[in-house]
C-alpha cells in the first residue's frame, strides 16, 4: 500500500466516523448557502415572500381582522403569521430535494466517499440557518408595523425556539416528498396541501369562529398549537375557547414536532436509502 494510502487509513481512524459525518454535512450546507450568493433570486424569494405576506396580511386584511381582547390586531395576527412562515418553509425543502434529485446531485453525492447521512443532516442544517434568516428578518419588519413582545426576553427567546422546533420537524416531511414526487413541477403541486395546511388554523382567527367541526380540525393542527404557545410567550393576544388543545398549546407545540420528527425522519431516511435499489 502506498504511503498516502497508510495516511488516509490513519487520519479514518484517528477521526472516526463521527468526524467525517460532522464534515461532510457541513459541506453540504456549504454548498447550499453558496447557491444563495450565486443566486440572489433565491434570496429575494426565500427571504422576500415572508415580508411581502406579513406586509399584506398586515396592512391590506388587517383592518378586517379583529384581536381576541379588542387591541391591536397585529399583536395577535404576527406570532400566527411567523408560525406560518415555518411551516411553508417545508415546500422550500422538498423543492431543493427534488431538484438535486432530477439533477443527479444527490447519485454523485451517494457515489463519492463521504457519510451517506451527510446529504439529508446538511439539507436540515442549511433550512434551519435560511428559518433564523426569516424569522429575524420577520420579526424586524413586525416590529417597525407597530408588533411588540411584552413578556420579557427569555419568554420571547422560548418563542422563537418553539417557531424553530416546528420549522425542523417539517424539514423531514419536505425532505420525504421531495424524494416522492418525480419532477420540481410536480413539487410546485404540493402547495395545494400546504394552502389549507396554513389557513384551516389558528393563524388569522381564533377557531371558535369557524363553524364546530372545522374548528376543531384548526384547534388541533400541530400550526395552531405552535402559533398559540408563541403567542402566550411574547405576551400577545391568546384565543382559546377552554377547549384541553388550547388551553395546553405550550405543551403541545412541543409534542407535536416530536411526534412528527419521529414519524417523518424514519421515513425519509428510509426512502433515501432505497433510492439506488
Amino acid at each position: 500500500m502506498s504511503t498516502t494510502g497508510l495516511m488516509d487509513l490513519s487520519l479514518d481512524d484517528r477521526h472516526g466516523r463521527a468526524y467525517w459525518a460532522v464534515a461532510d454535512c457541513w459541506n453540504v450546507v456549504r454548498r447550499g448557502l453558496t447557491h444563495y450568493r450565486r443566486q440572489p433570486v433565491l434570496i429575494a424569494w426565500q427571504l422576500g415572500f415572508p415580508i411581502i405576506s406579513v406586509l399584506l396580511y398586515g396592512y391590506v386584511f388587517g383592518g378586517a381582522m379583529k384581536s381576541p381582547d379588542g387591541g391591536s390586531v397585529r399583536d395577535f395576527l404576527m406570532p400566527g403569521m411567523f408560525a406560518m412562515t415555518m411551516a411553508f418553509g417545508f415546500m422550500n425543502t422538498a423543492m431543493a430535494v427534488v431538484t438535486d434529485a432530477t439533477k443527479g446531485v444527490i447519485d454523485r453525492f451517494r457515489s463519492m466517499p463521504m457519510a451517506p447521512s451527510a446529504v439529508v443532516t446538511g439539507r436540515g442544517v442549511n433550512d434551519l440557518i435560511v428559518a433564523c434568516a426569516e424569522l429575524t428578518i420577520l420579526a424586524a419588519t413586525a416590529f417597525a408595523m407597530g408588533w411588540r413582545a411584552d413578556a420579557g426576553p427569555m419568554k420571547t427567546l422560548a418563542a422563537f425556539a418553539l417557531l424553530l422546533l416546528l420549522r425542523f420537524c417539517l424539514i423531514w416531511v419536505g425532505i420525504l416528498l421531495g424524494l416522492l414526487v418525480p419532477t420540481p413541477e410536480a413539487a410546485g403541486g404540493l402547495y395545494a396541501v400546504a394552502f389549507p395546511l396554513t389557513m384551516i388554523s389558528s393563524v388569522f382567527v381564533p377557531p371558535s369562529t369557524m363553524p364546530d367541526w372545522l374548528g376543531t380540525i384548526a384547534a388541533w393542527n400541530p400550526i395552531s398549537s405552535t402559533a398559540a404557545a408563541a403567542r402566550e410567550l411574547f405576551g400577545n393576544p391568546v384565543a382559546s375557547d377552554g377547549s384541553w388543545i388550547q388551553e395546553h398549546s405550550l405543551l403541545m407545540a412541543v409534542v407535536w414536532p416530536i411526534v412528527v420528527t419521529a414519524v417523518f425522519a424514519p421515513l425519509a431516511v428510509r426512502r433515501f436509502q432505497r433510492l439506488s435499489r
